[in-house]
This record gives structure tokens, C-alpha cells and sequence, in this order.
């Protein structure tokens, strides 16, 4: 595949990169952060964000498994936590809108396991990778290819 285009104005590419930070921090969890950018990555086909994402979980200490089975988190047992399970719950609510919206009972459990902040953060971050899906994806960016 070769990329459309590499170009993305470093001013786009700068304020994406300090919301991405913002999230990422105000949720205090680089395990869950990852879990949640690779499981949009993946709904998004997203071979670029998800190839980042994986190096990046991997490095924070989660394990190969765990990232084998993201894809079919629902069907793992116990292999994902409660709190992990509601937020890739919300991150497929916030990717996919099926309904037009993001169900109540999807958004309850999420506000059962993270803080009002925390919640704020997490669907932040889950927008933005969607943001950034969407830029790579549509200008055909290759995993480990240039961003821009």
C-alpha cells in the first residue's frame, strides 16, 4: 500500500498529539490508555495507530496474550478486569455509534468504575485515536510509516 499523502500540518498534528498527552495522563493508566487506542485501532482498521499502540502496551508491560485476545475482550473471561471491560465497552459505544449515540447502560457501567474526571479523560482519549484513525487511515499511512 502506498501512502496518499504524508503531509498533515505540524499545527493539526501538534494539537492531536497534546490532547492524545492530556487524556492519556488525566486517566493515570498507560495499560488501560493503550488497551483502549488499540481496540478503536482495531474497529477503525487502523494498521498504523494499532502497530504504535501495540509497541507502546508492550513496553508498559502488558502481556502478548492479552493483546492477542483485545479483539474478543467480551469472550475472555477474566482475562480482562471489570474496570477494563467497561471502558472498551465505551471505547466500542464511542467508535461505532450503532444507535446514534452512546447507550445509557454502556456510559452507567463506565461511570461505575472511573471518576467523573477520569470518565472525562477516557472519552477524550477514545475520540481522539479515533481522530488520528481517521487521519492515517484515510491518507493510507503503513504501519511504521512516516505520520507526516
Amino acid at each position: 500500500m502506498t501512502a496518499r499523502t504524508t503531509h498533515l500540518d505540524k499545527r493539526v498534528a501538534g494539537a492531536m498529539s497534546a490532547l492524545s498527552g492530556a487524556a492519556k495522563q488525566g486517566l493515570g493508566d498507560p495499560v488501560l490508555a493503550e488497551l483502549v487506542m488499540m481496540r478503536a485501532s482495531q474497529i477503525n482498521a487502523c494498521a498504523f495507530c494499532l502497530d504504535m499502540h501495540v509497541d507502546i502496551a508492550l513496553e508498559n508491560g502488558e502481556s502478548p496474550k492479552r493483546i492477542a485476545l483485545l479483539n474478543a475482550w467480551e469472550e475472555a473471561g477474566e482475562l480482562f478486569t471489570e474496570r477494563e471491560r467497561a471502558a472498551l465497552a465505551l471505547t466500542e459505544a464511542v467508535t461505532v455509534l450503532t444507535e446514534g449515540f452512546v447507550p445509557d447502560d454502556v456510559y452507567e457501567v463506565a461511570a461505575k468504575h472511573f471518576g467523573e474526571a477520569e470518565l472525562a479523560h477516557l472519552i477524550g482519549l477514545i475520540a481522539v485515536i479515533n481522530s488520528w484513525n481517521r487521519l492515517m487511515v484515510s491518507r493510507r499511512i503503513a504501519p511504521g510509516g512516516p505520520a507526516w
